[in-house]
């Protein structure tokens, strides 16, 4: 399969015609890679399960992971659930369209391909013109994961895409970087209380203060067990991992810099290629290694936006081994740790 690339020059004034071929594409069972304002999503018609199973193929993805149904408007989604509960109308008048997916009971027109066999689907409205308009055309909703193979970081460049997926999907719309660059919240608002699956940029602080309580998933505190079967994307299986090993320290500044650059200086001395994640204000306490600046911490919107690409530099780079600093747990903070965390498969050293 030639896998075509269509570059969108203008995004803040699509044309349609740029989008009917994808249109078409989707609407006929094939397999399509969009921008998002998150990261890349690799869409099919969420409504055709042989269409979901091309992308479980191509993403080398296991199939009790669920995947995320992407529609364009609101009465797109009365189809697809058997109801909307009130902290689900609320959380989407506060934060649709935009980077927060919610769970809801599903209907029987959306199919156990797409859901991962739960009776519950996963929906999201993205606000990235591009995504929005594409589904519009489509006509149908979107199931889109990340665009990436299984278990490497998300895409958040059409480049990622491709180095992903050429040859195995129809298309690629190149819309440019994305701007967020981790993957969306994602909350349960089928149960009596909202529950927070996945942390993104709709923090917990946000979700409180629009809803009230908001419970968290005992998933986001360590690796799921091998019989459970996970109710989102991203909770069981190892994700957004490099190549190379990915280890966090975690503790005061001071500390941390003194024992990265021991680890550093010890796998250096052992003959091994060395990555080193740091941040604006430390880039200049590492004296040996391979250094990339992941962003400031006084702006986490930097350090989202930059992680997965830094990941990917990694494994172009062909380190061995990498240590990062660790971050903050609060606001932005606990996705960017969610997502850190998975990727050193829950390799943390405290100090």
């Amino acid at each position: 399969m030639e896998t075509k690339v269509i570059r969108i020059e203008d995004t803040d004034h699509i044309k349609d015609e740029e989008l009917r071929e994808a249109a078409q594409i989707l609407r006929a069972g094939g397999l399509v890679a969009f921008p998002t304002e998150t990261v890349y999503g690799l869409g099919a018609n969420a409504l055709d399960e042989e269409a979901a199973k091309k992308i479980y193929a191509a993403k080398g993805r296991p199939s009790d992971n669920p995947l995320i149904a992407h529609i364009s408007c609101m009465k797109e989604l009365e189809p697809l659930v058997t109801e909307i509960p009130e902290a689900g109308r609320r959380l989407a008048e506060a934060y649709w369209p935009g980077p927060l997916t919610m769970v809801f009971p599903k209907s029987e027109k959306v199919p156990y391909g797409t859901t991962g066999g739960l009776d519950t689907v996963a929906v999201r409205m993205p606000s990235d013109p591009v995504a929005n308009r594409l589904i519009a055309l489509a006509g149908v909703p979107v199931a889109a994961p990340s665009a990436n193979t299984s278990g490497r970081p998300s895409p958040t460049m059409a480049e990622h895409v491709y180095q992903d997926m050429n040859g195995r999907i129809e298309m690629i719309i190149d819309g440019g970087p994305v701007g967020i660059g981790l993957e969306s919240t994602i909350v349960d608002v089928s149960g009596e209380v909202p529950t927070l699956l996945r942390p993104g940029a709709v923090t917990m602080e946000m979700l409180e203060e629009t809803v009230g309580h908001v419970e968290i998933d005992p998933a986001l505190q360590g690796p799921l067990r091998a019989d459970v079967r996970p109710k989102a994307p991203g909770m069981k299986y190892r994700h957004y991992a490099p190549k190379a090993v990915l280890t966090l320290v975690e503790g005061e500044t001071e500390a941390v810099i003194a024992e990265m650059n021991r680890l550093v200086k010890e796998h250096l001395d052992a003959g091994e290629r060395v990555g080193v994640i740091c941040t604006e204000e430390t880039r200049g306490r590492y004296p040996e290694g391979v250094l990339r600046c992941i962003g400031e911490r006084s702006h986490e919107e930097t350090i989202a936006h930059n992680l997965f690409a830094v990941l990917r530099e990694f494994d172009d780079l062909q380190v061995d081994c990498i240590f990062s600093e660790s971050f903050s747990k609060d606001h932005l903070g606990q996705a960017i740790m969610n997502r850190l965390t998975k990727a050193a498969g829950y390799h943390i050293i405290k100090v």
